[in-house]
């Protein structure tokens, strides 16, 4: 009976350790693409940070350029008023030259008449004045008044060719003025033309900038996603393992004491927890937050697995020391809870946990003796 038995116990000794054998090798394939995907979102994740940055440099640059162009188009908008103005004044000028013109000719005209006159009748003009004069000085008066209306008539013409040289000059200030705008005008355009242009690279250079973005973010992503898939497989084997191994310790006792009594195997419901937390590996770490996809702390990351399962737990990691029932660090199992000073995890097996480490970290596998004294461990299942 006891060779039977000890038969019996051989046996299935074998089939355990065939089974631990398959499961390493997996375990090993799990985590090797595990971490073949992570260097993969690690890198597309620097490209990620690297067009970024350089989005923010080119944004910067489409800034500058748009203040540039509001410049050109306010100098523009202060010229083109200029030159209208500039045309106006040229308007009046011109009309003011034309009357000024015709002033000259008329005076020109009645001038040339007078002296024709006086000339043609010069001489019956002054025998008249000198014998019809009542005294010598009397003729001296006449003939003073002839020479004062020809000087009247040849001032009278130049002020009047004065006057039209001034506004000549004026017309000829104006139109120089008015060409200055517009070959400032002119300058002012091209460089609208130039920077509008410019503006239209950077903002093509942008698009392709986003299109780049999203194909990387769509790679994050899918990147993310297996590491997630890799680390619940993990987190599965090491349940297994961990199952395994206590089945083969209550195996060897069997063999041993030719008894059944052995270790207690992981609960179906803990691994269930651990594969699911580790479910959101990668996501970040929001202080307060019990969110497992956009970020939460270790009480509120716990909280968030197991409210999964259907149990509230408060969003404390003091509170958790008290929640469920205490077992020992030597017989934890996947899914136990385990306390730290001022912080929490979900144990996973094989000396793992899951847990929301910290702001630069995020939400990560680790070991469970990570730098802190565990002050609990805590079985829900």
């Amino acid at each position: 009976m006891k060779k039977r038995l000890l038969a019996t116990v051989l046996a299935a000794v074998m089939v355990i350790s065939g089974t631990q054998i398959a499961g390493a090798t997996s375990l090993s394939q799990a985590r090797s693409q595990k971490n073949q995907a992570q260097n993969k979102l690690d890198s597309v994740n620097s490209q990620i940070a690297d067009i970024e940055s350089q989005q923010s440099s080119l944004q910067s640059e489409i800034d500058k350029v748009d203040s540039d162009l509001v410049d050109v188009l306010v100098s523009l908008d202060l010229i083109s008023d200029q030159i209208d103005q500039k045309k106006v004044e040229l308007a009046q000028a011109e009309s003011d030259l034309a009357a000024a013109k015709e002033k000259e000719a008329e005076q020109y005209d009645a001038m040339k008449n007078r002296i024709r006159y006086m000339y043609e009748n010069g001489d019956s003009s002054f025998l008249d004045a000198f014998v019809g004069a009542q005294s010598f000085a009397d003729v001296l008066n006449k003939v003073e008044n002839f020479s004062k209306v020809y000087d009247y008539d040849r001032n009278l013409l130049v002020e009047y060719q004065n006057t039209k040289t001034e506004v000549a000059n004026l017309v000829t200030q104006v139109e120089e003025e008015k060409k200055d705008l517009e070959e400032n005008q002119a300058t002012y355009q091209e460089q609208q033309k130039n920077l509008e242009e410019m503006k239209a690279q950077k903002s093509s250079q942008m698009s392709d900038f986003e299109n780049q973005l999203a194909q990387a973010q769509s790679l994050a992503a899918q990147y993310k996603q297996t590491v997630a898939e890799q680390n619940a497989i993990i987190a599965q084997k090491l349940a297994e393992a961990q199952t395994v191994k206590t089945s083969t310790a209550g195996v060897s006792n069997v063999a041993n004491n030719n008894s059944s009594s052995g270790s207690k195997s992981g609960s179906g419901s803990g691994s269930a927890v651990a594969s699911y937390g580790c479910q959101f590996v990668g996501n970040p770490y929001v202080w307060g937050g019990e969110s497992l996809t956009n970020g939460a702390d270790c009480s509120g990351f716990v909280k968030s697995v197991y409210g999964h399962f259907g149990v509230s737990l408060p969003h404390s990691s003091g509170a958790l020391t008290g929640v469920g029932r205490a077992v020992s660090t030597s017989d934890m199992q996947p899914g136990d809870i385990v306390c730290y000073s001022g912080h929490v995890a979900i144990y996973i097996g094989g000396g793992q946990i899951v847990h929301a480490s910290s702001p630069s970290t995020g939400i990560k596998i680790g070991p469970v003796n990570y730098g802190k004294s565990i002050i609990a461990v805590r079985r829900i299942f």
